[in-house]
């Protein structure tokens, strides 16, 4: 398996190099990307590496509201018992943002100490379906670009999110897409967030004001590791939003929390090399090599059996709107915002896919999973995904993605290729908490409700 655990040489190292540190945030991440752990003091650390933690079943098999969810087969029928899990390598990490001197290490279940959560660890997934690709022969090139919004800490005279105030004192009222005053005017936020990833090496590159007041983006650099990029991905969400509170602002990666504004998605780059890291997608012609071409077809005719995975909950739906740079449709082509897999211009060694379908709010290491499981199926099965679209991708859309959470989670619930893809054990966990969100969800009365139909109905 890709999974490499760190040394007990790294921790000492790194305590060597950083006397000043005092707290280490132990933290794993859940199938719905909400980082899980403990804080362990300094003289705690060594152990971790040497021996693991010990994390009970159930942190792996927690709702988003962190309930448990006795259906999961990580509860009652297993006593809640420990798992051990250990740090994986490079993932110890200063934070800066902290009062305290803190530093957080990412840990991993093992393979067998970490049962029976191990079959619900994100990672560990990803971690699968690359280890199938590379057997093949393919090893998957992969990038995360993630829109956030900048969020005030304290909510309107309404009680509804709004956006940071600026340098200035003001609020972002207006777009103004691409706008360089916008960037300015968080620069302190963007000189700690640029530091920060610098001191963790995540390869922050090109901040966008994007299509929202006091929404941005930042990219990403490729890796040719995919493994390492979700992991870069992960930590840098983290980042972001510590760096964000340490300035009196919240960092929002939610898909859709206006309802009259852009949401936020995570772009995600993939492509294939060889074992010497030769672009496989590589060519002249703008819509790449015929596996690129089978690549797409493999994720378009998975695209709704994975969709609960790029696009996890109820919020996540109201993202798809026409016209909104989120797509509708099963849909692809050459350099074209419209569809859902564009294949982006650039000299030919560049040539890759950008997928455009997951919310920012999706599990980096799940929506990574579904979309190498989808190109996987489509080099086996040689899948030809169509003529690119060309134009408007909206108008031309034949059959649309559904927009609710139950749809895409009965769509996963009966996938034979999911559970050839993903692993039995794997599903059973991952959909009883989504079941039992759903059920929570629906079940709570709120705002809107009352707003419709209290004096209505």
């Amino acid at each position: 398996m890709s999974t490499v655990f760190a040394s007990l040489h790294e921790a000492q190292s790194f305590l060597d190099q950083n006397p000043d540190i005092e707290m280490f945030e132990l933290f794993i991440l859940d199938s719905n990307g909400v980082p899980r752990g403990k804080l362990l003091h300094r003289d705690e650390l060594l152990a971790v590496y040497a021996s693991g933690r010990p994390l009970p079943s159930t942190i792996l098999g927690l709702t988003l509201n962190g309930d448990d969810v006795e259906n999961s087969g990580l509860v009652w029928e297993v006593g809640d018992i420990d798992c051990r899990a250990y740090p994986i390598s490079g993932s110890l990490q200063r934070m800066p943002w902290r009062l305290i001197p803190t530093a957080a290490v990412q840990v991993s279940m093992h393979p067998v100490e970490g049962l029976p959560a191990t079959v619900a660890d994100p990672r560990h997934l990803l971690a699968k379906v690359i280890d199938g690709l590379k057997a093949d022969g393919y090893y998957p090139v992969m990038a995360a670009e993630l829109e956030f919004y900048l969020l005030d800490q304290k909510p309107d005279s309404n009680g509804r999110p709004q956006p940071a105030r600026d340098m200035d004192g003001g609020r972002p009222r207006s777009t103004q897409v691409y706008g360089l005053r916008e960037l300015e005017q968080i620069e302190p936020f963007l000189a700690d967030l640029y530091s920060a990833c610098k001191l963790q090496g995540i390869p922050a590159r090109t901040a966008i004001s994007e299509y929202a007041p006091g929404q941005v983006e930042i990219t990403l650099e490729h890796r040719s590791d995919a493994l390492q990029a979700m992991d870069e991905a992960v930590r840098y969400k983290r980042l972001v939003k510590g760096v964000a509170h340490k300035h009196g602002m919240t960092a929002c990666f939610m898909a859709k929390p206006f309802d009259d504004l852009a949401g936020t998605g995570m772009h995600m780059h993939v492509s294939l090399a060889d074992a010497d890291g030769n672009n496989l997608f590589a060519s002249e012609a703008p819509d790449g090599t015929p596996l690129l071409r089978q690549a797409v077809g493999g994720m378009l005719s998975t695209l709704l059996d994975s969709l609960l995975l790029f696009c996890p909950n109820a919020n996540s739906y109201r993202r798809f709107q026409s016209n909104s740079y989120a797509p509708l449709a099963a849909t692809w082509g050459v350099d074209n915002r419209t569809v859902s897999l564009r294949v982006p211009g650039g000299p030919a060694f560049s040539r890759h896919i950008e997928h455009r379908i997951c919310g920012a709010d999706a599990n980096p290491y799940l929506a990574a999973a579904a979309i190498l499981a989808g190109i996987h199926r489509g080099i086996r099965e040689q899948r030809d995904p169509g003529a690119p679209v060309t134009g408007n991708g909206y108008a031309q859309a034949k059959e649309l993605l559904p927009t609710d959470w139950l749809t895409t989670l009965r769509a996963l619930e009966g996938s034979t290729w999911a559970r050839e893809a993903f692993g039995q054990e794997f599903l059973g966990v991952y959909l009883a908490v989504k079941r039992a969100e759903y059920r929570q969800f629906m079940g709570e009365v709120g705002e809107q409700d009352w707003r419709w139909y209290l004096h209505q109905a």
